[in-house]
This record gives structure tokens, sequence and C-alpha cells, in this order.
């Protein structure tokens, strides 16, 4: 299994698959699929690729792994994939109206939780905590579905502080805390579940209102649309479903 770095930056502006640099010709040894898929889908997604590949004798997954919005942009302009998967309806309809997706299934569920470093310096016990004085918290771009949902939450929690820095997607958040840069910060539940004892968890009020929902869809520009659709379906299987509730996901 390859991963593509985060920014496709071989053909991202170009209409259509293209092959270049050290990939050049690899369709002559073997098919491949190319996922775009939201930060937030690197645990499950990673599984998900090599359960294909050890079923398609031959075929390799490259998995590109960034902000939704970031994807979905991508997608539009015609990057070189296959399958889209975003962390949330509007940005996956961006890629729709775009013409570059036709039609998506939501395949999970995800919420938001507030984490802090392990040994929690700040000593917060409460989402409110993030009013105290000296509190550093950092959230996501407001662009990303992370940063939009977490905004409605500090809002509806009349949260006055504003964060320290936005990160671009819910990975560069959790890294912060886990690495003691940030007092807190907003994540969703499986980005907490897969970061273990690196971080504690504090519920966040109305988050299980501000449910979001995942979708999935073949890229208009899919080099073969028949694997394409073969690992959409996976995704959707049983099989894909337990891979994605172990990684903390809801069902739809």
């Amino acid at each position: 299994m390859r991963r593509l770095a985060s920014a496709l930056t071989c053909g991202v502006l170009l209409a259509g698959p293209v092959a270049c640099g050290d990939d050049a010709g690899t369709a002559s040894s073997g098919a491949e699929v190319t996922v775009l898929a939201a930060a937030s889908l690197t645990g499950p997604f990673t599984a998900l690729a090599a359960e294909f590949e050890a079923a398609h004798a031959g075929v390799s997954v490259r998995l590109a792994f960034d902000s939704s919005a970031t994807l979905a942009a991508q997608a539009v302009q015609g990057a070189p994939a296959d399958v889209l998967a975003t962390a949330d309806a509007a940005t996956m309809q961006v890629a729709v109206d775009g013409g570059a997706v036709d039609g998506a299934t939501t395949f999970a569920t995800n919420t938001m939780t507030l984490v802090v470093p392990a040994d929690n310096p700040a000593g917060l016990t409460s989402f409110a905590d993030l009013d105290a004085p000296g509190v550093d918290y950092v959230a996501c771009v407001e662009t990303a579905p992370c940063g939009a949902v977490g905004a409605a939450l500090l809002a509806t929690n009349e949260i006055a502080a504003t964060p320290a820095s936005l990160e671009t997607d819910v990975k560069a958040v959790l890294a912060k805390v886990a690495s003691d840069e940030a007092d807190a910060g907003l994540v969703y539940i499986t980005d907490a579940t897969a970061a273990g004892d690196s971080v504690a968890r504090i519920d966040v009020p109305g988050a299980d209102v501000e449910v979001l929902d995942y979708p999935i869809g073949v890229l208009e520009q899919a080099a073969d649309a028949d694997l394409a659709h073969e690992f959409v379906d996976l995704v959707l299987s049983a099989e894909g479903r337990a891979i994605l509730e172990r990684a903390g996901f809801g069902t739809p």
C-alpha cells in the first residue's frame, strides 16, 4: 500500500489521472485505487486498504489524508484519484456540485470531544474551563468539518476565549495536545480513541447534537470505476463497518 503526499502535488491541477515521477508506468505492473480521505479516517482506512489489497491480487491502494475541504477542492480540480471520503456532507456536496462525484453514501458518523495532555498540566475538568485565565487551546480551521462543528460548540457553550491557533485538520490539533504544545484541543472522539493514553478526554456539552456524517463516493475521473466501486463496497460492508466501529465511528 502506498501513501500519497497530502497535497497530491503531481497532477493536482490537471484534469484526469496522470502518471509522473516514480509512479510513471505503474499501471503496467498492476492496477491502483487512489483514495482521498479525511485525516480522521487514517486508522480505519489504512486497515481497509490492507484488506482490499489482500482480496485483490496485484492491486495497490494509494491513500491521501488531508482536510476534507482541501481534498474536495482537489477532486473538483481533477486530482488523479478514484474515491473521495469526507468528514461531513457539506464538503462532499462541494465535490458533487463541482461535477467530481455523482452521488455519495454516508458510511459512518463521528462526534467531537475535548482532549488534554495525559498529565493535564492546566488542570482542566470541564469544557467551560477553556475560559479560565492562561488556558491555551487549539481547534481546526473553520473551513474543515472539525473546525465548523468546533466553532458551533464553542458558541453554543458561550466560550469567549479564542483558540491559540487554528490547525489544518484534526490530526494537527491532536498532535499539539499530545506533545504538550497546547492545554487542550477539540478533536473527534475517534482521534481521542486512537491516541490512547497520550491524552485524556473531557466531554463537550451538545456534542451529541452536532453529529458529523461521513460520505464516500467514486470520482468521475476514476481510472477504473469498477475497482473504485469495489473499494466503496468494502467500506459499506459489514467488514468495513466493523473496522470503523473499532476505531470509534458510529453507524449512519
